[in-house]
């Protein structure tokens, strides 16, 4: 089994360009006080060379990188 596939909180695959569902309430360092709520879309997913981590964009900030603990596929 390969480890290195990136996995959403459900345990289900990730993939560039997906759409990924927030499942926790996250504040954005750095970001001026931005909170993204539990439920947001966001939508287009990158991958990066961490399995633990997703890059993405979202309506107040650019190049945020969540991690695959607070999200699901949507």
């Amino acid at each position: 089994m390969g480890e290195d596939t990136t996995r959403d909180s459900n345990g289900n695959a990730l993939a560039d360009g997906d759409s990924v569902t927030l499942i926790k309430d996250l504040k954005v360092k750095g970001s001026g006080g931005v909170t993204l709520k539990r439920g947001a879309l966001v939508k287009n997913i990158r991958l990066t060379g961490d399995t633990d981590e997703i890059e993405a964009n979202v309506e107040k900030v650019r190049g945020l990188v969540l991690r695959t603990e607070f999200v699901k596929k949507a």
